[in-house]
This record gives structure tokens, sequence and C-alpha cells, in this order.
């Protein structure tokens, strides 16, 4: 057996390596381009989609299944402190929505648990304050 196959191993993995460098060289010149508004607001977006999902809210056949109360606690906690951090940043305008969006989950997180947070204590509540 020769060295050919180790040497086109490296050269394979060296012209992957440059690849995924250039497509992380290219990703941080988009983001530079991307509106502060537009990041916190994806990422409001994505951890409103996980949490659904955590509350099995997905639209999926499957979605009970995917209950996961402690996880979308987490989340919501999460999502809560971007909202109430970013509002001021981000206009009323998408704020608003944010917060619908925010309080629905409240909502359907105080539903699908077996023993309800008092008032106050739910996910998020610490930022947003009591939801009813």
């Amino acid at each position: 057996m020769t060295n050919q196959a180790p040497d086109e191993a490296a050269r394979e993995r060296e012209e992957r390596w440059a690849r995924q460098e250039e497509a992380a060289s290219s990703a941080v010149r988009d983001i530079a381009d991307v509106p502060a508004v537009e990041v916190i607001t994806t990422a409001a977006v994505h951890l409103m989609s996980a949490a659904a999902v955590k509350l099995g809210l997905a639209d999926d056949p499957d979605a009970a299944a995917q209950l996961d109360l402690d996880e979308a606690r987490k989340l919501i906690n999460a999502l809560a402190g971007l909202i109430t951090a970013g509002a001021p940043e981000i206009s009323d305008m998408h704020a608003r929505s944010l917060r619908d969006g925010l309080r629905s989950l409240q909502l359907a997180f105080r539903e699908a648990s077996t023993i309800p947070d008092p008032i106050g204590k739910g996910p998020g509540e610490k930022w947003t304050g009591p939801v009813t």
C-alpha cells in the first residue's frame, strides 16, 4: 500500500476546511448587513418555535410525544428575558407581537402543567409579571 490514499484524504480534508472557512466568512459578512432588530426578532421567533414544540403544540401527529415542560420552561424564560431586554431597542410595533406570542406560550404552559405554578412564578413571569 502506498501513501497516496492518506495524502488524498488529507488533501480532501484541507479542501473541505477551506470551503467551510469560506462559508463562515461569507456568513459573517452577511450578518453584518442584517439590522439588529431583525437579529433580535429572529432569535425570539426561534425561541418561540422551540417552546411551542416542547409544549406539544407542533403541527405534527406526534406532537404530544414531544411534550417536555422542563425544556419549555427554559425556553420561555430565555424568550421573556430577550423580549423584556430587547423591547426598548426594537420598537413597540415589533415588541407587541413578540409579547403576545410569549403570553400565549406562558398560558399554554400553565394549561399543560399538571401542577400549576403559583401566579407570578410561572416561566418568564419574573420578567413579564403575572400572566393569568
